[in-house]
């Protein structure tokens, strides 16, 4: 009885994704400000799901312009140096350093120095 009650309420079951089978190269969002290639890993995770989970690679000059948002937020940096922005406060970004930007915030990241910034970005997203 407890094991069929459990097998009414189990998760769907996990989806593993290769980044080479979502990477798109496209302008970034929010201003199309340069060029980025993008891993829109969450996108082929079937409904429902709660949460986006996506690679970014802004390229020299590139970035995801100024925007609210209604949810928290986290860029993480995995390689090259940005400058995130919120609510007009600018904080310099290198690798392995995380932003954790509010519900509410205008936000913002921008590529600078020599490299690509590389960055994962993380945030919830009500079901469909």
């Amino acid at each position: 009885m407890i094991f069929s009650l459990l097998m009414l309420m189990a998760a769907p079951p996990m989806v593993v994704v290769n980044e080479r089978d979502v990477v798109r190269q496209e302008a970034p969002p929010h201003g199309a400000i340069g060029m980025s290639t993008a891993y829109r890993i969450s996108d082929v995770v079937p409904q429902p799901r709660t949460m986006e989970f996506r690679k970014r690679v802004l390229h020299k000059g590139a970035a995801i312009g100024l925007h609210p948002i209604a949810h928290d937020e986290v860029y993480y940096v995995l390689s090259g140096e940005g400058e995130v922005t919120s609510d007009g406060v600018s904080q310099r970004l290198r690798p392995g350093m995380a932003a954790y930007l509010y519900n509410g915030a205008v936000v913002g990241i921008r590529q600078t120095g020599n490299k690509p910034l590389s960055l994962i970005i993380s945030y919830p997203v009500t079901p469909k």
